[in-house]
């Protein structure tokens, strides 16, 4: 496994004489041969600015960073992996914070790149190599010129063509997963918000947030141009705006208008699911599927990441309970990190959770996050750190009637 590298110039190296490491939270860590997989088709490779890999000299057997002007490098994974472990290295600039994305472990083998990851998820759905750039302006310029007024086809257009979102793109082609935001406001202030950062964190935002209200009418012509087939889905809370929820009302209003007109198809919402009485309403007005966000089950460390007004883990934990009573398929996002997730009190508060809730599917996602920042943030651990190929093996065991994927599908059975 030999150490990969980069110049500040973004060329890749691997040294032969260099044994590549991990690292499971602030901890630097071996990188075991049934934790590696063959880089998957989508991954990107990205040096990571100010810092320096971190491996073994192969012939002394010292661990200690490469010498010379070099960058450590990660893996951007595809949806459908589920990253093991990050890579190894130590920061040149402490006061310099990594962007926001989902760092991996990455290394060279004889036959090419390989990464510390976990195949949760079939990827071909959300492989970017299917998504058609001609045909995208297509249809881009064709609903376009169909809806002319509607902002949040205008708003998409530049998520879909500007960002590449595949949700956004999907929108588009019409087909599988496709978006419709709704709310320009949150009552959350994540800590690792992809939309929106106060102007002192040191993060850029790598998305902007909506910034308007839209129409029902605006609503309702996205979703029933999406909803034409029976496996389509048409998901609220997106990461190009705040909590969905937010805007209960025109949410409940537009539903309604489209089920009197068509009962094709799946209405999601992507939520924290604190506001539990809004998150009623939307689910009796007909929603089919619900997901929501969470980063652990334990007060302190949800409360430090989400930064929550007017709600607790209560409120999310009643929101998830009643839309599962009321026959929503529910499910849970969540953001996951080697070294935090798997640690001992973090697997027990999720567990007792998910069975508290009913929930049916754990989405596996990989948090975009600078580590160094995250570990300052959230509680020290407290038991013991398993590892994260045995964490997704405990909650297999534990929970045997959940699913554990990496995104939104069409439920098993039927839904209400």
């Amino acid at each position: 496994m030999n150490l990969v590298y980069a110049d500040e110039q973004g060329n890749l190296f691997d040294h032969p004489d260099w044994l590549a490491l991990g690292r499971s939270g602030d901890m630097v860590t071996e990188l075991m041969d049934d934790e590696l997989i063959p880089l998957p088709e989508g991954a990107t490779l990205v040096g990571l600015p100010y810092t320096r890999p971190i491996g073994i000299h192969a012939a002394s057997g010292e661990m200690r960073p490469l010498p010379g002007d070099f960058q450590a490098v990660g893996a951007l994974l595809p949806q459908g992996y589920t990253r093991l472990c990050i890579p190894s290295y130590m920061k040149t600039d402490k006061t310099q914070k990594l962007p926001l994305f989902g760092y991996s472990a990455v290394v060279w083998k004889e036959d090419g790149f390989y990464v510390a990851a976990h195949k949760s998820d079939d990827p071909e759905r959300w492989n970017p190599l299917n998504c058609d750039p001609e045909e995208l302006n297509l249809q881009v310029d064709r609903l376009l010129a169909k809806y002319p007024d509607n902002r949040l086809y205008k708003h998409l257009s530049h998520c879909a063509q500007g960002y590449e979102c595949l949700t956004a793109s999907n929108t588009f082609l019409q087909r599988w997963e496709g978006a419709v935001p709704v709310s320009f406001s949150c009552n959350a202030g994540c800590f690792g918000c992809i939309s929106e950062q106060p102007d002192d964190s040191g993060f850029p935002a790598p998305q902007t947030r909506m910034n308007f209200k839209p129409t029902v009418d605006e609503i309702v012509d996205i979703m029933l141009e999406h909803l034409h087939s029976p496996e389509a889905i048409i998901s609220f809370g997106q990461g190009c705006e705040g909590e969905p929820s937010t805007q209960a009302k025109i949410i409940v209003e537009a539903m309604r208008r489209v089920r009197q007109q068509t009962q094709l198809g799946y209405i999601n919402i992507n939520t924290n699911a604190g506001l539990t009485d809004h998150i009623r309403a939307i689910v009796d007005a007909g929603l089919n599927l619900m997901r929501v966000s969470t980063i652990s089950a334990l007060d302190d460390h949800y409360n430090a990441y989400y930064k929550p007004r007017g709600y607790d883990l209560r409120n999310v934990e009643k929101s998830l309970r009643y839309a599962a009573d009321k026959g929503v398929y529910t499910s849970i996002n969540y953001l996951i990190f080697p070294g935090v997730t798997d640690r001992e009190e973090e697997m027990e508060a999720m567990i007792g959770f998910i069975k508290r809730t009913g929930l049916r599917f754990i989405q596996m996602r990989n948090l975009n996050i600078d580590p160094e920042s995250y570990l300052e943030l959230i509680p020290a651990p407290q038991g013991d750190i398993y590892g994260m190929k045995q964490m997704l093996d405990i909650f297999a065991e534990e929970l045997p009637d959940v699913v554990i994927g990496s995104y939104t599908h069409v439920p098993p059975m039927p839904v209400k």
